[in-house]
């Protein structure tokens, strides 16, 4: 074998390297978005439910019957005082929309 030949066999080798790496990688990388956009979804879910239960404890502590009731009111609090923290936390786990449709178009188009 002469030089030339093992020059195209050793670049036709990285060039095979590379294409399974980098297709690899694309893989990987497509399935991290997708669990990365359902985990987002299922933030978004727990984040409405304590939502939901914290007005749903505002509800009953404003009835006449349970209005000042001290372990209602610690109840709500500790509910808003959830719901706040999980707001914190929505710049991490809910992309803008605009990134979101375009995550979403391109994860729909592979």
């Amino acid at each position: 074998m002469d030089f030339m030949s093992r020059l195209e066999m050793v670049l036709s080798l990285i060039l095979f390297l590379s294409l399974a790496t980098n297709g690899v990688l694309f893989v990987y990388s497509r399935n991290v978005a997708q669990r990365l956009l359902l985990i987002s979804d299922e933030i978004d879910d727990m984040r409405s439910a304590v939502s939901s239960f914290a007005e749903h404890v505002k509800t009953v502590y404003e009835m006449e019957m349970f209005y000042g009731d001290q372990t209602l009111q610690a109840l709500m609090d500790h509910a808003r005082s959830f719901r706040e923290y999980m707001e914190e936390f929505d710049f991490i786990y809910i992309p803008d929309e605009e990134e979101a449709d375009a995550e979403t178009q391109q994860i729909e188009e592979v």
